[in-house]
């Protein structure tokens, strides 16, 4: 799958709300709407290789500094549905519905009624139910802290997260059945790129997996970091030879998780 296939398969403009946000040169980020900045809202919504900011500092409404939610650039949609080798039939869960783009693309691959895709932030949901029920992808939407899962609709072939984590919860792998996929953008806590984590989930009740690549995204809201993290990371990266980020893995257990690089007997903090 690539960036055009996923516009072929769901138009992007269906889910990014009629207002979105733009950083100034001053550091502030402020809003832009649909109907009073037509051609920029359009540029920015249909660039491939942009995310779209559509909620600052958790609900600001003139103006902003942190980005806290986002509809994904189409290139880094197409990397990690690729990662998650989704089929049709598949049970997948998403956590973060965000704009409800991703869902949507999900829905036209695994089937609408195989999709549970669960939301934090009830505002952001509204919006994103609103553009579901409009496009005609009846997925279950539900309005919870994703760090939980979704019990009702375990177990599933397929988890994909779109928020940052640092620490997988267990309920992720708990609720994904044996030779199941999870797929999660990693917190910079061991190397700067926030990789992108590819985890099967085995028979024992463990999980293991490699990461493969570069993918940023805004963490989930109970796994925020501060700056401070965020520079002693890169240092300690720099101090271990700045290995490549696919050099490193993870073994997740019921008693927590092991991070390691080139093999599990060389672990990192």
């Amino acid at each position: 799958m690539n960036p055009d296939d996923i516009r072929r398969a769901v138009p992007r403009e269906l889910f990014v709300p009629d207002t979105i946000w733009i950083r100034q040169d001053d550091g502030w980020a402020v809003p832009i709407t649909r109907q009073n900045q037509p051609d920029d809202w359009e540029r920015i919504v249909g660039a491939d290789d942009e995310a779209v900011i559509t909620q600052v500092d958790d609900g600001a409404t003139d103006r902003g500094t942190w980005p806290t939610s986002s509809g994904s650039s189409p290139e880094v949609m197409a990397d990690m549905l690729n990662a998650l080798d989704v089929h049709p039939g598949m049970r997948v869960l998403e956590i973060g519905t965000g704009t409800g783009y991703n869902a949507a693309v999900l829905a036209t691959i695994a089937g609408a009624q195989n999709v549970t895709t669960v939301e934090i932030d009830p505002a952001i949901a509204a919006h994103a139910r609103t553009a579901l029920h409009d496009g005609g992808y009846s997925v279950h939407l539900v309005v919870a802290d994703g760090t939980q899962g979704h019990p009702p609709n375990a177990p599933y072939d397929r988890v994909i997260v779109t928020a940052a984590a640092h620490q997988i919860p267990y309920a992720w792998v708990r609720q994904t059945k044996p030779g199941g996929l999870i797929v999660v953008p990693w917190g910079p806590t061991f190397h700067p790129d926030w990789p992108l984590c590819r985890l099967t989930v085995h028979s024992d009740g463990t999980a293991t997996g490699k990461f493969i690549g570069p993918a940023s995204f805004m963490p989930l809201r109970s796994q925020r970091l501060p700056q401070s993290v965020i520079h002693e990371t890169e240092q300690r990266w720099i101090n271990a030879g700045r290995p490549d980020c696919t050099r490193y893995g993870i073994t997740i257990t019921d008693k927590g998780q092991h991070l390691w690089l080139d093999t599990p007997a060389t672990p990192v903090r």
